[in-house]
């Protein structure tokens, strides 16, 4: 699946740039609070705002501090899908719990710096993992393909049976680097610059969609 980040939008102009996307699988919302990142974007009104302009599925990635007090509200408001940071959780599990009843599928996200392997026990209460390949807060980075084993390790307990979840990764996709982030594992890709910067974001879309497939199954 991918996921247009209107991190890389014109914010003026949200709903035509929702629009110019339509045919990706989710918008991503990256929502910062200028605290736990260095970096201050939107909220839940502009979110309330989304909702009642696109009918895609918004996929929230909240990298906020005390996430276990305002993440159930964007679920709320209609949010697909709410990911917050393991980092800044003080209760991940009643977190993701509150997600779920309020309707959303429950995400959490991991830093580059993090490991994931100490989190298992607790992923079964999650429907999508978010790896980040960059460092969270600005768009535009360098993609960190040291990152890839945390994606191939979740692909690992997912093909296992361990875990049933979406593994989405975030920061530097573009054409060349969605290949190596299909083939170790991920299944949800978040794009920014690389849709937004192109003359056509539809067929970006299109095109990172294709490349992702290929890498998937090399043999088709």
């Amino acid at each position: 699946m991918i996921a247009p980040s209107i991190l890389a939008a014109d914010f003026a102009h949200l709903a035509d740039e929702a629009d110019a996307v339509a045919n990706a699988d989710w918008l991503h919302v990256d929502v910062m609070d200028a605290h736990f990142v260095p970096n201050l974007t939107l909220g839940l009104p502009v979110v309330r705002s989304l909702l009642n302009s696109t009918d895609m599925p918004l996929d929230c990635h909240l990298m906020i501090e005390d996430p276990d007090r305002w993440a159930p509200g964007y679920a709320e408001a209609g949010a697909a899908n709410v990911t917050f940071h393991v980092e800044a959780a003080d209760d991940a599990v009643q977190t993701a719990r509150a997600i779920r009843r309020a309707g959303a599928l429950a995400g959490l996200s991991v830093k580059p710096g993090t490991a994931i392997e100490p989190y298992l026990e607790i992923l079964s209460e999650f429907d999508t993992l978010l790896v980040m390949s960059v460092e969270p807060g600005f768009g535009g980075q360098r993609f960190m393909a040291e990152v890839l084993p945390k994606v191939t390790w979740a692909r690992g307990q997912v093909k296992s049976g361990h875990l049933r979840l979406f593994i989405e990764i975030d920061g530097g996709i573009d054409a060349d680097t969605i290949v190596a982030a299909a083939e170790a594992g991920a299944d949800v890709f978040v794009a920014g610059s690389a849709i937004y910067e192109a003359s056509d974001p539809g067929k970006a879309v299109d095109a990172l969609r294709v490349a992702a497939r290929a890498a998937m199954n090399p043999s088709s």
